[in-house]
């Protein structure tokens, strides 16, 4: 934890040396067993000035919910990672079966209701796996949003993206990380400025019943 803590303050000198626009905030201790900070839902020191963008690793979301056994309300989940703040845009990224009316049901009720949809093809595996690898994606946009927010909610745990994550710090962009801690890259949690286990916003992120 001390490793982490001297990264992120180390991180944060070199970019109040630099000329970027986007000013970094200071890293917050949660009371709660070590973590880098507080869940989104009792942060009441957001700026509602802070213009904020939302990525959202599809395939990331979904086996990270059947792991705590619920069902995401993606309304309310938005809601809960905005916060008071101002939000730029919001992205989800999937795999998408074509033949799969029920998905692409799901996926047009997201687009209309606050999300960018981008997906791609599953593809076959050779181990007889279907998958679809969106990192590159997600990299590219993360990129071109920087120069227009403060802030980018990563929701994913996949290691590929810490280079992605590494670069954004370069250019003062304060980076969230949300995801199943069990689930996700140890390099991504140093990398990020905050973070929070999924499971500490699963009461505000289910559909209620």
């Amino acid at each position: 934890m001390v490793n982490n803590i001297e990264h992120h303050e180390a991180a944060r000198h070199r970019v109040s040396k630099g000329s970027s626009s986007h000013p970094r905030g200071e890293l917050k201790l949660s009371p709660q067993a070590g973590a880098l900070f507080t869940p989104y839902a009792s942060d009441e020191n957001s700026d509602s000035r802070d213009r904020i963008a939302v990525l959202i690793d599809g395939a990331n979301l979904f086996y990270s919910a059947s792991s705590l056994g619920i069902e995401v309300d993606y309304a309310r989940l938005l809601q809960t990672l905005v916060g008071n703040r101002r939000l730029l845009r919001s992205y989800f990224y999937t795999g998408v079966d074509p033949k799969n009316e029920k998905q692409r049901g799901f996926l047009l009720w997201l687009s209309r209701h606050g999300y960018r949809v981008v997906s791609k093809d599953l593809a076959l595996d050779p181990d007889g796996a279907r998958r679809a690898n969106l990192h590159v994606e997600m990299a590219v946009d993360m990129m071109r949003l920087a120069d227009h927010c403060d802030t980018i909610t990563l929701l994913s745990g996949d290691g590929q993206l810490t280079y992605a994550v590494d670069a954004l710090s370069y250019q003062g962009v304060r980076v969230e990380l949300v995801s199943l801690q069990s689930m996700t890259s140890d390099s991504l949690i140093n990398l990020a400025d905050r973070y929070t286990d999924l499971a500490e916003l699963q009461k505000s992120i289910c559909k209620i019943r």
